[in-house]
């Protein structure tokens, strides 16, 4: 089967379920997205790694990379091989000096260590015609990002335009504590944007 390239598009909170979060995987060379629902944890781990932010301690995607580094493996490839049921299964396709195997893993950790590691993420056409939606031609990046998200995401975008900036930066100190680090991405880019 021919594999398709995709890259992370965007992440927010799922429309569709409470608490959780949605990160959209957008065709490499393409038009189509494939929008898969992840847990909070998963999304944070992600966005930590998108974000190339430094917790103060490792996270546990952090820790397997360094694992995987420390005895000589690094992760070739993510390859989103199957849905079943609404649940997509993956494969990390790992090698080392002296094997290649494949090792299944769920999909939001296979991302998380995708985006840690720097490698490919696949997935095969029969998944993107069950699961993936179209986008029309005039459909940019930043268009997906700000049309998958929710009344959660817009409503705390409008608390955040309220404040001043010492307020936000002192909200950005708690919640980095709090170690939250997808509200500390809107905080920044509200920061970002009042420069």
């Amino acid at each position: 089967m021919k594999k398709i390239e995709l890259e992370i598009v965007a992440l927010s909170h799922s429309i569709t379920q409470t608490h959780s979060y949605a990160v959209v995987l957008g065709e490499m060379k393409g038009l189509r997205r494939l929008p898969i629902v992840i847990g909070g944890f998963e999304a944070q781990a992600i966005a930590v790694a998108l974000e190339h932010m430094q917790p103060s301690r490792p996270l546990t995607h952090d820790l397997m990379k360094n694992f995987m580094n420390s005895f000589g493996v690094e992760l070739q490839e993510v390859i989103i091989s199957d849905l079943q049921e609404g649940i997509f299964y993956s494969k990390l396709v790992c090698y080392s000096e002296n094997d290649t195997v494949e090792i299944d893993s769920r999909t939001s950790d296979a991302l998380a260590l995708a985006v840690r590691f720097g490698c490919p993420i696949y997935t095969y056409e029969h998944i993107l015609e069950n699961a993936g939606i179209l986008m029309d031609d005039n459909a940019s990046k930043k268009e997906t990002k700000e049309s998958i998200g929710s009344e959660e995401v817009s409503s705390d975008r409008e608390d955040l335009s309220a404040l001043g900036i010492e307020e936000l930066h002192v909200l950005l100190n708690e919640v980095l504590e709090q170690e939250d680090y997808i509200r500390a991405i809107s905080i920044r880019d509200e920061l970002n944007k009042r420069k």
